[in-house]
């Protein structure tokens, strides 16, 4: 892939979206590789359109013999920071929480490009920062059941609570 990469050609790839069981067939003209939250990414544009695409899920590449189609003026830090801005953009409240250390590839799988940061393991843990655009976004984290912990801000706290108290209520008599 360097040598694709260093001497600007496309690639055909094989991706797995992360919703997704089988990957499919996609040809992309790449950027470069930048890492974001301990994941590494290929910036490429496909079919014209910016896109990260995490390595770990990219199953196979092709170096092509056609010249990447790249944005005139663009460069790998330039297109880096427009997805940056598109992703992290969105997210007006920064929650965070602590996982297990082995929970963090499902809470990558689920929250995407909402995790903005995570912290080297500590005491069988990590600590994740979550992006979201309004505090009632917390709801997502219920999934996670008692494998999180909501850290900050005591608001995402409370909410998450509240919740958690109504769930346990509705399912503590049988359904009618």
């Amino acid at each position: 892939m360097a040598s694709a990469l260093r001497h600007r050609r496309r690639l055909r790839i094989q991706y797995r979206r992360s919703a997704e069981n089988q990957a499919s067939t996609r040809v992309v003209d790449p950027y470069g590789i930048v890492a974001k939250s301990g994941r590494w990414y290929l910036i490429a544009d496909d079919q014209g359109d910016g896109r990260l695409f995490a390595l770990e899920r990219l199953s196979a590449y092709e170096q092509l013999d056609a010249p990447a189609a790249l944005r005139p003026g663009e460069t790998l830090r330039t297109r880096w920071a427009a997805l940056k801005e598109r992703t992290e953009g969105q997210g007006r409240v920064s929650v965070t929480v602590r996982l297990p250390e082995h929970g963090l590839d499902l809470a990558r799988r689920i929250l995407c490009t909402r995790i903005h940061d995570v912290s080297d393991a500590e005491n069988g843990s990590r600590t994740v920062v979550v992006r979201y655009p309004d505090i009632e976004s917390v709801r997502q984290l219920l999934q996670f059941g008692d494998h999180i912990e909501i850290l900050t801000p005591q608001t995402a706290r409370k909410r998450i609570s509240q919740l958690a108290r109504d769930l346990a209520e509705r399912h503590s008599t049988p359904a009618t």
